[in-house]
């Protein structure tokens, strides 16, 4: 095995657990001094090609391996470093490899009687082993990719995605004139690293104390891309069209069997104009919008129609775009000299219209990585056979079946080595290549079912891969399921609810578990399967993922206009009109100290103990005038407040500012709870959710145009405020929402009712 990330360990664990007994012997070599490949092993591992503190972009019941169950505790969407640790968990379960950490392999060669001679290099010096078997599961990261006349060194610091860590070590070279950062690359990780670094800047802006970086404020960030994607949030919902939409991990309506057609075809990574219309009606009606209401730089407009969509998972990104910290620009990038950029919107080379960029401070590139270097140890006879070629970075080798092996070398097999690894395929692979070796070392176990015999003699992935490297209709992600005859172990209690009238009929890991597995592996597979049809069916029945999905659409500035109506001459009843900024920022500990000081955080596995995880949360900064109803009286009115973001318990709380410092939270006026509107809440029927014809009765129960409506309650030492929300969305962006308040006391009985509505994009 060459690597010791996850398609190492799970093709390790298979050969080892899944085969026949005794069948395999499994020696594994990766030049890092910890498991897990891309993924840290803790907070602090930052010398990777991930950022330890990078949310994962899909959900835990995705991210994962059909035999091993994520704890309870962690969160639906982990943190790269939390990934690592569920690997070093999945390693320990099912160990029995010879891990050889630190041993970087440099050759393999192919030897007579089809062995492998592979030479590795470690401190201890070089080592030569000969091996039956060679797997390849170095997956596709090898080397970051670099724009075409763009040097590493320059002016201003230029860096790879893969090696941002903290907007303090970016900007510290920058000069007082410059302002700008500029960010190439338009696909997920563009998207990713620009809403990153914006999340970051704004933090440093609005956080309260000293700052490391002087007049912060003034710099924005510049993102160049040849097309916009279709940015999706964490959380979507699959009845986008109400302005109550129920909220689901957002791989979950992706991977919804039931909205798929019964007889699936392979096409192989070709996007007709059909289907590249299809899907991109799809994105839309999942966003509720073409994207225009952020900027028009970000429309997905009618010339992009028939293309392949691109896809971008973004958390705040849009927001930002909306609010002017982002400035996305439509081009290629042609050349850097010293602190100004030069943008085509019409190719690679000069054809008028360029677009200069002035005053950069840092420039981050994001063109992804290329896979070629993850396969130097196999020499150019073997790649040749493999139809190598590194002018293809996203298919640099034309292998059979998925991806998994070629006829020329039976004893070589491929695991994970494609872009886009969803972890149900690697673990799909590794099966297969397993059979694969099973079949060659002559065991007659059968194991090559008639189904997959008969998928074999009509694979024709070689040639279909070859005519895709220069399809201009290619697809973002090219490479498609493995197809390996298994059981879906899915069973009616995996049809958590209906939604749109279908079932929620969710592919995971967990329902393809090995026939052989043992009654410990079942059990995890079950543990796994439970938790994502728990989290399906709270999803849709009740309130869970609200919090999350509003408290991400807050971000940017909104149109407030409140009426206060009193009943006692103490306070004057009038109109306020004006803004509302939701300014994020990373948490702070001010006012719930208590809280992190009697925790017990999770340790590290060497020893060392987790700093506390604050989460988000946004500086509130109000801004208008107050006109009085009764008199000509008029005065300028601002107020702030701090609103956090609790992922552990899924809430929202709004925080009373400090007089002495209005940049920092002072004490809790209240948590927000979300109210389920009546169609939500599950029939009394042993808690199933009933079948019927599966219409939202929302429609009908609660009215077209209700809202998510929300409660608070707070004693202000002698005063009674009731508090009450409601939010509207438009998928899944917040249109607008309501705030009022009830106050009782013994010198106020006032009543307040505010309208939010979202300011049009800058």
């Amino acid at each position: 095995m060459t690597s010791a990330g996850p398609s190492g360990l799970v093709t390790a664990k298979t050969l080892l657990h899944d085969a026949a007994p005794a069948s395999f012997n499994v020696t594994i070599f990766d030049s890092q001094s910890r498991i897990g490949g891309l993924w840290p092993a803790h907070k602090s591992d930052s010398a990777g090609l991930v950022h330890p503190l990078m949310v994962a972009n899909q959900s835990k019941h995705t991210v994962q391996f059909s035999d091993l169950a994520w704890k309870e505790t962690d969160p639906e969407f982990p943190k790269a470093w939390q990934i690592g640790r569920y690997l070093e968990r999945y390693s320990k379960e099912y160990g029995g490899a010879d891990i050889r950490l630190g041993h970087k392999v440099v050759k393999a060669e192919y030897q007579a009687r089809s062995k492998w001679e592979v030479h590795t290099i470690s401190e201890k010096g070089t080592e030569t082993s000969i091996f039956d078997y060679l797997v390849v599961a170095t997956g596709f990261f090898g080397e970051p990719l670099w724009p075409e006349g763009i040097t590493k060194q320059g002016e201003v610091p230029i860096i790879h995605s893969s090696k941002y860590r903290d907007i303090e070590s970016l900007l510290s070279k920058a000069k007082d004139t410059s302002d700008k950062i500029l960010i190439i690359g338009g696909q997920m990780s563009g998207v990713e690293i620009a809403g990153t670094v914006a999340t970051h800047l704004s933090s440093l802006v609005h956080s309260p104390g000293g700052k490391s970086i002087p007049n912060a404020e003034r710099f924005t960030i510049h993102h160049v891309s040849q097309r916009p994607a279709w940015t999706v949030p964490l959380y979507t919902s699959v009845k986008p069209d109400i302005p109550a939409p129920p909220f689901l991990p957002c791989d979950f309506p992706s991977y919804n069997l039931a909205l798929r057609p019964h007889t699936l075809e392979d096409t192989q990574g070709h996007i007709t104009v059909e289907a590249a219309r299809k899907s991109n009606s799809i994105y839309r009606s999942v966003l509720g919008t073409d994207q225009s209401v952020f900027s028009q730089e970000t429309k997905i407009d009618e010339e992009l129609l028939d293309k392949p969509p691109v896809l971008a998972i973004g958390l705040h990104y849009m927001d930002f775009v909306r609010s002017g910290l982002i400035k996305p620009h439509r081009g290629r990038l042609l050349n850097i000299t010293e602190d100004t950029a030069v943008i085509s919107p019409k190719g690679c080379k000069k054809s008028g219209g360029e677009e200069f960029i002035g005053n950069i401070a840092a420039v981050i590139v994001a063109t992804g990585f290329d896979s070629s270097p993850s396969i130097t140890f196999l020499d150019g006879t073997i790649k040749e056979f493999l139809s190598h070629s590194p002018a293809h970075p996203d298919l640099p080798l034309a292998l059979a079946f998925h991806g998994t092996h070629h006829s020329s070398f039976p004893t070589l097999g491929f695991v994970g080595f494609y872009r886009s690894p969803y972890w149900g395929v690697m673990e799909m692979q590794a099966r297969f290549v397993t059979r694969l070796f099973q079949e060659h070392a002559g065991n007659n176990l059968n194991t090559l079912s008639p189904s997959l015999q008969a998928a074999l003699r009509l694979d024709n992935s070689i040639e279909r891969t070859l005519a895709l490297r220069n399809d201009p209709r290619c697809s973002q992600f090219p490479m498609v399921r493995a197809r390996t005859g298994y059981t879906n172990l899915c069973t009616n209690r995996d049809y958590a609810a209906l939604a749109n009238g279908r079932p929620m009929d969710i592919l995971t890991p967990a329902r393809y578990i090995s026939p052989g597995a043992s009654e410990a592996q079942r059990a995890q597979a079950a543990e796994n399967l439970k938790s994502t049809y728990n989290t399906a069916l709270a999803g849709l029945t009740g309130n869970r993922f609200i919090a999350p999905a509003v408290f991400r659409s807050l971000l940017g500035e909104w149109i407030l206009e409140r009426d206060l109506v009193s009943k006692l001459p103490s306070h004057p009843s009038g109109r306020f009109i004006g803004t509302a900024k939701f300014l994020l920022r990373n948490g702070t500990a001010d006012g719930r100290e208590h809280k992190f000081s009697t925790s017990h955080p999770e340790r590290e596995s060497d020893g060392a103990v987790d700093p506390p995880d604050m989460g988000l949360e946004y500086l509130y900064i109000e801004d208008g005038e107050f006109a009085a109803t009764d008199t000509n009286m008029r005065f300028r009115a601002t107020r702030r407040y701090i609103w956090r973001y609790d992922e552990d318990s899924e809430k929202i709380s709004v925080w009373f500012a400090r007089t002495d410092d209005p940049s920092r939270a002072d004490y809790l006026f209240h948590e927000i709870e979300f109210i389920p509107p009546p169609s939500l809440v599950p029939d009394s029927n042993n808690g199933e959710v009933p079948t019927g014809d599966g219409k939202d009765k929302r429609e009908s129960t609660s009215g077209k145009d209700e809202g998510w409506r929300a409660k608070a309650k707070h004693l202000c030492v002698e005063d009674w405020y009731n508090v009450h929300y409601e939010f509207f969305f438009q998928a899944v962006n917040l249109r607008e929402w309501k705030l009022g308040y009830s106050v009782m006391g013994p010198k106020k009985d006032y009543t307040i009712h505010g309208t939010y509505r979202r300011k049009p994009a800058r």
